[in-house]
């Protein structure tokens, strides 16, 4: 695709990557077939070709609208598009750009501007978090559908291990999870203590810095990456062997900081150090030697993959694969690489077109009457968990339980 940039960018590193992702793109369309929005509505630009070409107007010193920044906002950031395409096209490095490009062009009114900044505010913090969803909790009851759907169980995280083992780890805390979901991270730390791994959380690391990153504060998503990428070095160089991030989604993120501080020389090769020892925890345990101890009380399950697992992290079938080791029965899951319609902040900008990909999703979910859902990402978890039929949980548990 010619591509002329021009503007504020233009001749910078950022600019490079939006040049080279538009020079990709042979506008097939083949990314539309696989494209959530876009399966939706069937609106060209909802999907990832006709958003490109928003973007490489506004990129191009074009007139841009609020309509245009109305189908930006509609993206999940699910990077399906990049799983399917034929040309390598990096939508999800262009899409920040291109974005941002817009947003300057077309700035958001006062309330929209407020709600972002609200949401931002919230979930990065995890004592506001907590005080907000313990309110939620106590009040659920008298809670409109709405908010009593964003209000997840209390489930109490049990014993954080004590061994010593010569490998050790670091585990990223988190924000929104360390609030919501503490359980996740003390399953993770007894699953990896069996496997003769101690993790350890580094106190100073925080938040990823995606949702600030992606609800119009770039500069906040930095200086949080920056802030975790200070607070693990030393454990790095004191032989941490690996960032272990239970959270799809954050991974993916942080996998992205070199991209992030591409234009800070100070950090950005710091990034890049971090971002190479993140793992999943499916990929330290796909080549342990982990063995059930028990059998599940219910193999029948089904397997939820984050779009951050697949076409993110590029972890697909791994879960199931690990799961089906320990004597649990995956069942099939129709589109299984459809959004859920979580994506960060998305359930809670885009109502609607959220509601639509949760109510898809839980009908493939529970098509097979499964014992129990498990996913890798808090935001699915908390997005899906009210689902009503079978109960959503952290795969890391059924690993947990068996082991």
């Amino acid at each position: 695709m010619r591509t002329v940039i021009t503007g504020p960018i233009a001749g910078t590193a950022a600019g490079g990557v939006a040049e080279r992702a538009l020079r990709a793109c042979v506008h097939c369309g083949m990314c539309n077939a696989t494209c959530p929005t876009y399966q939706l509505t069937g609106d060209e630009l909802d999907g990832p070709r006709g958003r490109i070409y928003l973007m490489k107007q506004a990129l191009e010193g074009q007139p841009v609208s609020a309509l245009s920044l109305k189908h930006l906002d509609r993206c999940l950031s699910c990077r399906s598009c990049e799983t399917t395409c034929p040309s390598g096209v990096q939508y999800h490095r262009l899409y920040d750009i291109g974005r941002e490009a817009v947003r300057a062009l077309a700035p958001r009114p006062w309330p929209a501007r407020l709600v972002r900044q609200a949401i931002r505010r919230l979930t990065a913090s995890t004592t506001l978090f907590g005080v907000a969803l313990a309110l939620g909790r106590l009040t659920r009851p008298l809670l409109p559908a709405v908010l009593k759907a964003k209000v997840p169980p209390s489930v109490a995280p049990g014993a954080w291990p004590k061994g010593d083992h010569a490998r050790h780890m670091l585990l990223l805390k988190g924000c929104v999870q360390s609030a919501a979901a503490p359980h996740f991270n003390a399953a993770t730390a007894r699953v990896f203590d069996k496997a003769g791994i101690a993790l350890t959380q580094a106190p100073r690391a925080g938040c990823c810095g995606a949702v600030d990153f992606h609800l119009d504060a770039p500069e906040a998503g930095r200086a949080a990456a920056r802030r975790n990428i200070d607070a693990w070095m030393p454990a790095i160089e004191a032989g941490a062997s690996a960032i272990v991030v239970n959270s799809s989604g954050c991974a993916a993120f942080i996998r992205d900081y070199p991209d992030v501080l591409r234009d800070d020389p100070a950090y950005v090769d710091k990034a890049r150090a971090v971002a190479g020892l993140v793992r999943d925890p499916i990929e330290v345990l796909t080549n342990s030697d982990l063995t059930a101890r028990r059998a599940p009380a219910d193999p029948r399950i089904a397997v939820h993959e984050p779009c951050t697992l697949q076409h993110g992290l590029k972890l697909t079938g791994r879960i199931a694969t690990l799961l089906a080791r320990l004597g649990y029965a995956p069942q099939p899951v129709a589109d299984n690489h459809l959004c859920c319609g979580s994506a960060g902040a998305y359930s809670l900008l885009q109502p609607t077109m959220a509601g639509k990909l949760k109510t898809a999703k839980l009908k493939a979910l529970n098509a097979s009457s499964p014992a129990a859902i498990f996913t890798a990402n808090i935001g699915c978890w908390m997005h899906l968990a009210d689902g009503g039929a079978a109960p959503v949980r952290h795969w890391i548990e059924a690993v947990d339980e068996v082991v």
